[in-house]
């Protein structure tokens, strides 16, 4: 059995079309997040080969697997696949083509059984054989649904995969190549999607809160570039006149939940973005300082003449001693520092567009 394995090969759909017709920088990174999921639900010990745009070549040598195993393992990756997706569309900050439509994405998973080696290049474990290239032409059929699971009758020979779940229907087709007919069965996956919920966040509450100030500042800018250069945590240092740098931020693509390590003028603290709304005309976000214990809301309003209100709103806990430090002058001295950071902002975002 050395020569024989396991080739399971997890492909996002749409990939193309999501690449040529929305924002590059932004369908790659979202691709790059998926790919990075897909890997870390392996749990059955599948080895990567190559990750290939928008499909991953994992393997496995030795005996045919445990059909009711593999297919557990083609419901964890499709679910955890389905769910970021629904986190993501829930929670993002950005309105460009990528983030809104990535919700659309699919994702189908192709497994074969058959002979092929592996052989090093640097560290890269690269696969060879016959049943490598059948692997790849199954990605190319005739169904016409983006989202199923197709199993060869080399992986199953003279038997019909079993049902595992009572909604779960078994077509039969095959693939035509110069070599001849492949034969294969499929099913739909769409149906595990119905269970799939994003896992809430909660909004911060405000009932234990008091507001500290409030403070507002008209830009000529568009709604959305004046988002983008207020709430992206990686140009905060560029206007906050307190903070000095900004890293570790927690995902490739702003959203609620996400957090980073900021570097201020009077010490670390780590900032999470807790809520996020948007309209054609107003865009609403917050963050809480976990060493201040603030949470500050920004608010966006968009103006009939292309300018943009910012209102930033600053709440502080009730407790005693997030009370004893405002009374010992923190309250103004940030209140100052946001003054001058809002005069900063003006010069930001003339070096900013992401109009949409």
């Amino acid at each position: 059995m050395e020569n024989k394995g396991l080739l399971f090969i997890p492909d996002i759909s749409g990939f193309t079309r999501f690449v040529n017709e929305t924002d590059i920088d932004h369908s790659r990174l979202i691709i790059q997040e998926l790919l990075e999921l897909l890997i870390s639900a392996n749990e059955t010990g599948l080895e990567i080969s190559e990750i290939e745009g928008d499909a991953i070549l994992f393997y496995k040598f030795g005996a045919p697997p445990d059909m009711t195993a593999l297919y557990h393992q083609v419901e964890k990756m499709f679910c955890a696949f389905h769910r970021h997706l629904a986190m993501y569309d829930l929670y993002r900050f950005c309105q460009c083509k990528a983030c809104v439509s990535a919700v659309n994405l699919t994702l189908k998973v192709v497994t074969h059984y058959g002979e092929f080696t592996s052989y090093n290049v640097q560290h890269f474990n690269k696969l060879i054989g016959k049943d490598i290239i059948v692997a790849h032409q199954l990605l190319k059929n005739d169904i016409e649904q983006h989202e199923y699971w197709l199993v060869t009758k080399k992986l199953l020979p003279g038997e019909q995969p079993g049902g595992f779940t009572k909604w779960m229907r078994w077509q039969n087709s095959s693939r035509s190549t110069e070599n001849g007919d492949i034969p294969f069965s499929y099913t739909q996956l769409g149906e595990l999607r119905n269970n799939i919920q994003p896992e809430l966040i909660p909004p911060p509450g405000l009932a234990k809160t008091t507001k500290a100030f409030s403070i507002t500042e008209e830009y000529a800018t568009d709604m959305i570039t004046l988002f983008h250069a207020a709430g992206d945590f990686n140009l905060r240092s560029r206007w906050r006149e307190d903070v000095l740098s900004v890293d570790e931020v927690s995902h490739f693509l702003p959203r609620v939940g996400m957090h980073c390590n900021c570097i201020k003028k009077n010490g670390a603290t780590k900032l999470a973005a807790s809520s996020y709304t948007y309209t054609d005309n107003d865009i609403s976000f917050s963050e809480t300082d976990t060493k201040e214990k603030t949470t500050t809301f920004y608010t966006l309003h968009k103006k009939d003449d292309g300018h943009t209100m910012l209102t930033i709103d600053c709440y502080v806990n009730k407790n005693m001693l997030s009370q004893l430090l405002f009374g010992r002058g923190e309250k103004k001295r940030l209140e100052n520092s946001m003054r001058i950071s809002l005069q900063n902002l003006h010069e930001l975002i003339k070096e900013l567009n992401f109009a949409y």
